[in-house]
């Protein structure tokens, strides 16, 4: 293991030296842990040790961002995709466990929680949608799927105001609302061709020509297109390279999920997750207008990978007085 240069990198994050030797003795333990593995991959043995990291009362965010940081220093990528994935909205049934609390009470959280209660931080993709199926669908079943949705759409996920300002920013610079769409398409498609370009992966996913273009040729995907009052939006599939190549439709849709909490429930035979659940993502795309216009807004699932569609589409609703004349 190259000590010196993991802690060269580490010292780029401005850490602690205490969190830098921390982060380095994790490495190290993988590193054994991956020899001792045999024959399993890199990314097999990311999840083992999460396991172990679990049973340990180790899976802190601290030691998961270590092995993150260390599979990007190796240029591990099988590994770096596997710890990503481990954190990938981790947070997100503590925050339904906490929202259900808030807004309908502790006996309706005991309730629709009971026997599962919140899934420790390091819990494999493949096991998640076991610890969000029931939860879901006792809510709906107990509120109501309009109540349900309204929980949902807030969205699960931990994002400031404050990670959003830049878009005001932009959006206020911009001549109009469609100028801003267009900007924003642009420079998406900018980064993805800076990630091709420098062999890096966008998130968990390598970008390839197919992936540009497919980016290129639909402004709806990620950025948005507008209609009156409404932005129709659509997520890039989670592996976009894979999504292309697919022929089979249960595979294509599980390479469009992004939710680390309902994608696997995609090719399971005996677990399955509302879509309603899906509109927590749509709480994660109608956030940036939220913040844009500084007021709540409505969003509506049009199609979703779980509900059977091979594409995840949202419609966001603007204030009126966001369009411009004529529009």
């Amino acid at each position: 293991m190259d000590r010196e240069g993991f802690r060269q990198m580490l010292q780029t994050r401005r850490l602690s030296d205490e969190k830098i030797e921390a982060s380095i003795g994790l490495a190290e333990r993988f590193e054994l842990f991956l020899h001792d593995s045999g024959r399993l991959s890199s990314g097999e043995s990311a999840l083992a040790f999460s396991g172990l990291l679990i049973q340990e009362g180790q899976n802190t965010e601290d030691n998961y961002y270590a092995l993150a940081r260390y599979g990007r220093f190796t240029k591990n990528n099988d590994m770096y995709v596997a710890v990503l994935e481990l954190l990938d909205g981790a947070e997100a049934q503590a925050n339904l466990h906490r929202l259900v609390g808030e807004v309908f009470g502790q006996e309706v959280r005991d309730e629709v929680f009971a026997g599962i209660g919140v899934s420790p931080l390091g819990l494999p993709s493949s096991q998640k949608p076991r610890y969000m199926h029931p939860i879901v669908q006792r809510l709906e079943d107990r509120v109501g799927e309009e109540e349900c949705r309204r929980l949902l759409s807030g969205g699960l996920r931990d994002l400031p105001d404050v990670y959003f300002r830049g878009e005001r920013r932009k959006y206020r610079q911009a001549k109009d609302i469609d100028e801003y769409l267009r900007k924003r398409h642009q420079a998406f498609v900018r980064r993805l061709k800076k990630c091709q370009r420098e062999g890096q992966l966008f998130f968990a996913q390598e970008i390839t020509d197919a992936v540009v273009a497919l980016v290129q040729n639909d402004p709806e995907i990620e950025s948005g297109r507008r209609e009156g009052n409404v932005v129709y939006v659509s997520k890039i599939p989670y592996m976009a390279k894979q999504y292309l190549a697919e022929s089979d439709p249960t595979l294509k849709r599980y390479y469009a999920c992004h939710c680390p909490w309902a994608r696997e429930a995609i090719r399971s035979r005996d677990v399955r997750l509302a879509g309603t659940f899906c509109y927590c993502s749509g709480g994660y795309h109608k956030k940036p207008w939220e913040v844009i216009f500084k007021r709540p807004l409505e969003v509506e699932l049009l199609q979703s990978a779980v509900r059977g569609d091979l594409r995840c589409r949202f419609a966001i609703y603007l204030p009126q007085e966001a369009i411009p004349a004529g529009g």
